[in-house]
Parts: structure tokens; C-alpha cells; sequence
């Protein structure tokens, strides 16, 4: 009998854990059973996760050097460089546009008013900050002592330095050449531990979607139904239509053949709600079943999981626009471009972990005088809409490096 693949696993692992987080559910949360198994559920999934981020940083260090390093060797690294960056900007540019449309058609929060989430204020302290702030702490985290930001995690930092050093490399010609090795044979460890952790895929991510759907505030669900339906609406939109026309007006590749490769990558994103941890899947499924060239996905897919947030930047439009309503504001035209401009600022700075979005809505909502406090609101539902606005920003990473392989290709 032929075993299942890894890709089956994984869906069969997703499917169980939904199945099992909602008959946990039923059970209610004060059930002995429901609390035993959403405690088991977390300690799998955390130790899942956490094996995935222990090998984010080494990963995307020496990938992003390496990639760097094997593409100014051939001379492609200028084209490379512009056609992602301009991809990301026109994926993000297009999914802010789709959130704003459907908030301004279908106005969720019209008719709700804050008083009836007073109680979602009390004790939530929120750190406030001006746009100013923001882009000067963005600045700086840019440029950190390499030691320290990899300590800390802070992948930015480390895609920053990572590039600096593949330039150096090639400038430094046959001089490095150990070094350059070096870091090759880094990147070729760093990918078969990936591999080994991927065996564990599927109970972790069974896990991780069982304690999700067992820990759901219901009451708070259906009092926000409506925005929840818009923001996965318009999310689902751009991940299953806008996202695989652009691949398929480029590549000619089929939305079958694409999801089929990048399946892994797209349920443990759904699943972790981390795009950096979900990072050395997102290079697997890139490499090994879409066959994009490791020098070319090697510099994009790290260079996406840090600034390419398609998802994040459409929920941050989309939830500014609902908490206007809440408040009986009606932003105009003017008040929409700041939106629209800030979101993507956001969404380039926020980090590629769960709930990171709640740290830069912040700026969003003070760039057009609404209340910070107001995120305390969107707290109960975060983790839920986390998932699919992770899986939408990874898949927006798979898809560029497509494209700009294809781009680079034909240049």
C-alpha cells in the first residue's frame, strides 16, 4: 500500500484539528476534557512552532547571503532587486485597494456603537506613537549589531545585514570564496533539518487548529460577524483569484498546479500565523515543488516574509475603516489615501508573527485621528482572522518568486 505524502498528512492533520478543536468547543471550556486537551493541544503546537523558529534566523541569513552572492555572479541582482520589490509593492497597493472597496460597500460596524464594547477598554493598556516615531524606530531596527538582532530574532535586521554581506562577497571575488562555501554548506544543513521537522508537520499543525477552534470567543463572533465575513471575503478574494491571475497572466501557471506545490506552506501559515516561522516550509514547497531557482527564492522568499504582507496590509485598511464606523466617522477620499499609504508602511514594518498586525494598527488609526484604544475591539477576533491574513501574505511571497523568475527569465 503506498503511503500518503507529506502534503496529504498535513491536510488530514488541518482537517482533524478543526474537527477536534470544535467538539472541544461543544464540550465548553470549564469540561475537564477541554481544558486537559487544549493544554496538550498547546504544548504540541508551541513545540512545533518553536522548532520551526529555532532555524528561521540561520535560515534566512544564509540564504539571503548566498542568494545575493550567486546572483550578482550572474550579473541578475539589479533585475532581481526592482522586479521584487515592484511586485510587492503592486500585490500589497492592489490588496489595500480590495480592502477599502468592500468596507466602503458593505460598511461593517454601521450601526454597532462603541458603548457596547466598553468592557473590551478596561485595563488594555495601548502603546501610542505618531507616523514620525514609527518610521524612525523602523529605521533603526533596520541596522542593528548582527549578533544582537539574531539573539533577539529580529529577522529585518538580519535580511539587512544578510544583503550587505552577499554583496561584500561578490565585491571580494575568489578572497572569500571559503566563506561563500561556507555558507552554502549552512544553507544545505539549515534545509535538511526542515525537512526532518516537516515529519511533525502534520501532528502540529492538528494542534495548533484544535486549540484555535476550542479557545473562540462565539459571543464576540457573532456580535462582529459581519466585519469577520468581510475581511475573509476580500482576503479569500485576493488569495484565490487576484493572487493566481497575476501568476497565471505571467507564468501561464495553473491556480491547480500552484496550490498543489504550495499546500504545505499554506496550511502551516494558516495554522502558526507566522510568516517567519512558516518561512523554511515557504522555501521547501518554493524550491522543491514549484522549482524556482534557490539563488532567485532564496532572496525572495525571506526578503517577502519581512516586508511582501498582502493580508496584513488589506486587515489593517479594512479594520480602520470599521472602527470608523464604530465611532460614527466617515473617512473621505483624503482620509482614505492616508489609510491607504500607512497601511502599506504598517504592513512592510510589522513583523512575521502572530498578531503583529495589533502592534502597527496603532499608526494606522492615529495617521486619520480615530482612537488607538479601539484595537482592544479587535483583540477577541485577531487570532482567528491572524490565519488567514498569514496564509494570504505567505502565498503572496510563493507567487512573487514565480514572477520574478519568470521576469528575470525572459529579460
Amino acid at each position: 500500500m503506498k503511503r500518503p505524502s507529506l502534503n496529504s498528512l498535513i491536510l488530514i492533520g488541518a482537517i482533524a484539528g478543526i474537527l477536534l478543536g470544535l467538539a472541544f468547543a461543544s464540550l465548553g471550556k470549564e469540561s475537564l476534557l477541554t481544558q486537559q486537551g487544549v493544554y496538550v493541544a498547546g504544548l504540541i503546537g508551541t513545540l512545533f512552532v518553536d522548532l520551526l523558529k529555532m532555524i528561521v534566523i540561520p535560515l534566512v541569513f544564509t540564504s539571503i547571503a548566498v542568494g545575493v552572492a550567486n546572483l550578482r555572479q550572474h550579473q541578475q541582482m539589479h533585475q532581481v532587486w526592482t522586479r521584487t520589490l515592484g511586485f510587492f509593492i503592486f500585490s500589497m497597493a492592489l490588496a489595500i485597494g480590495v480592502g477599502l472597496t468592500a468596507s466602503n460597500l458593505f460598511r461593517p460596524g454601521q450601526g454597532l456603537h462603541l458603548d457596547m464594547f466598553a468592557h473590551a477598554f478596561s485595563g488594555t493598556p495601548i502603546k501610542t506613537g505618531s507616523a514620525g516615531e514609527f518610521f524612525a524606530q523602523f529605521l533603526h531596527a533596520l541596522f542593528m549589531n548582527p549578533v544582537t538582532a539574531m539573539a533577539q530574532g529580529e529577522v529585518l535586521a538580519v535580511v539587512i545585514f544578510a544583503l550587505v554581506l552577499g554583496v561584500a562577497l561578490v565585491k571580494g571575488g575568489d578572497r572569500f570564496s571559503r566563506m561563500h562555501g561556507f555558507l552554502e554548506e549552512i544553507l544545505g544543513i539549515m534545509l535538511m533539518l526542515v525537512g526532518w521537522i516537516m515529519r511533525l508537520a502534520p501532528l502540529g499543525i492538528m494542534a495548533l487548529l484544535a486549540k484555535l477552534m476550542a479557545t473562540q470567543d462565539a459571543a464576540m463572533l457573532s456580535i462582529l460577524v459581519k466585519f469577520i465575513a468581510v475581511v475573509i471575503g476580500t482576503l479569500l478574494l485576493h488569495g484565490v483569484v487576484l493572487l493566481p491571475l497575476i501568476l497565471y497572466l505571467v507564468t501561464s501557471m495553473t491556480p491547480l498546479h500552484f496550490w498543489r506545490g504550495a499546500r504545505e506552506a499554506l496550511v502551516t501559515a494558516f495554522a502558526t500565523s507566522s510568516s517567519s516561522a512558516t518561512l523554511p516550509v515557504t522555501l521547501r514547497c518554493v524550491e522543491q515543488h514549484l522549482h524556482v531557482k534557490p539563488d532567485i527564492a532564496g532572496f525572495v522568499v525571506p526578503l517577502g516574509a519581512t516586508m511582501n504582507m498582502d493580508g496584513t496590509a488589506l486587515y489593517e485598511a479594512a479594520a480602520a475603516l470599521f472602527i470608523a464606523n464604530l465611532a460614527g466617522i466617515d473617512l473621505n477620499l483624503t482620509q482614505q489615501l492616508i489609510v491607504f499609504v500607512t497601511a502599506m508602511i504598517a504592513a512592510i514594518g510589522a513583523p512575521g508573527i502572530p498578531s503583529a498586525g495589533m502592534v502597527t494598527m496603532v499608526m494606522v488609526l492615529q495617521s486619520v485621528g480615530l482612537p488607538a484604544e479601539a484595537i482592544a475591539i479587535l483583540l477577541p477576533i485577531d487570532r482567528l482572522l491572524d490565519t488567514f491574513r498569514t496564509a494570504v501574505n505567505v502565498e503572496g511571497d510563493m507567487v512573487g518568486s514565480l514572477v520574478v523568475q519568470k521576469w528575470v527569465g525572459e529579460k
